[in-house]
């Protein structure tokens, strides 16, 4: 992709011509009149085939591991649905928004954020920092009671809201906020809450082989956060980050390592891995340094490694989830049942998007901002 304004002026391998010619014909669309379309038959229609097969095929494989021929636009990109709707144009939707957007208060480390314009972020032992933190902060707080690693057996009504039935006892509730992956939920649900259980179950997931491998060394050829590639190049592999660039702060105290992050599968694990329960450790390690080889040029074998299957991890918003979700939480108002859903499956998959569906949750609850 362009790293430029030069780059959108001209012809940038592997596209046939320059970007910014599709961005200015863009305006020119007509508006779609369907009420949902896949992501890449939106980007065909507005921006052309060859920007959605190569740049928006790649960019949905990275952040939903998923193919953007199934992928709906108008639950994955919502700010480019809307765009369209009522500005008519992608480019006029930017320049003149898209309509209201949600107002968060600020706190203070996100006013330093933009302060000093931070591109990424990471902390110093990982994302897990932050359920950590929250399970210490309440934990602290006395006003909670914590069951930690007890799965979730089933959940009956009862006369006060419902019994959750877990692996360590029983607990009463009068109101539940479920951040539990759609398909937990819907085997934990009583059979009076069907078709909430169906469409609970026709949320689909996704499986990804994640790889951490660490070189001897800078052998980076480039340097930049990672690449992407497009399904038509490698099915298996869907990119990977150059750890060692963004966050340097990593690296070990002692001795020059490049650290790399290979992702694959998702939406193709079973045609090119079949089985995750069946696949071995050493055949996708040997992928990911395959990869590796015939991506950046390394010929050294790593002098450490990790993989981790990530089963099911990332939900997949199809074509009509919009309508799904909808029809789920209108079933919920209808039948006065005590329960909120938040998490991945609804309403947005980034970690961004789970906690704000969290606020959102404990907001209509509360009836005030929080």
């Amino acid at each position: 992709m362009p790293s430029g304004i030069s780059g959108l002026l001209q012809t940038v391998p592997p596209f046939t011509r320059p970007l910014l010619l599709s961005v200015a014909m863009e305006i020119l669309v007509k508006k779609g009149k369907e009420n949902d379309e896949s992501i890449h038959s939106f980007v065909s229609r507005r921006l052309g085939k060859e920007l959605a097969d190569i740049a928006v095929d790649s960019l949905c494989r990275g952040v939903f591991a998923g193919d953007c021929r199934k992928l709906s636009i108008r639950s994955c990109f919502p700010l480019l649905y809307n765009a369209e709707q009522r500005r008519g144009s992608l480019m006029l939707g930017m320049l003149l928004g898209s309509g209201p957007s949600p107002v968060v208060p600020t706190g203070p480390l996100a006013q330093r954020s933009i302060k000093e314009s931070w591109a990424q972020w990471s902390l110093s032992k990982g994302v897990e920092s932050i359920p950590e933190s929250i399970t210490e902060y309440l934990q602290r707080s006395g006003r909670v009671q914590l069951h930690r690693d007890a799965a979730v057996k089933h959940i009956t009504p009862s006369a006060s809201g419902w019994k959750i039935h877990l692996e360590d006892g029983v607990i009463s509730a009068d109101h539940i906020i479920s951040a539990l992956p759609a398909k937990a939920l819907s085997s934990a649900l009583p059979s009076s809450c069907q078709p909430l259980i169906q469409q609970l179950q026709d949320i689909s997931t996704v499986t990804v082989a994640v790889v951490n491998l660490e070189y001897e060394g800078s052998i980076l050829p480039v340097t930049g956060f990672g690449h992407l590639l497009p399904s038509s190049e490698d099915r298996g592999v869907l990119g990977m980050v150059y750890d060692s660039v963004p966050f340097p702060q990593h690296n070990r105290p002692n001795g020059q390592t490049t650290r790399l992050t290979v992702m694959m599968g998702g939406a193709w694990f079973q045609e090119v891995f079949g089985d995750p329960e069946a696949v071995t450790e050493e055949c996708l390690l040997a992928r990911a340094t395959e990869a590796v080889q015939c991506h950046l040029g390394v010929t050294t074998a790593p002098i450490w490694s990790r993989l981790a299957l990530q089963r099911d991890c990332i939900p997949q918003y199809y074509q009509g989830h919009f309508q799904r979700v909808e029809s789920m939480r209108s079933f919920i108002r209808k039948n006065n049942l005590s329960l909120s859903l938040i998490g991945s499956s609804y309403d947005g998959v980034s970690v961004n998007d789970v906690i704000f569906s969290g606020r959102t949750a404990v907001e209509e609850l509360l009836e005030t901002q929080v």
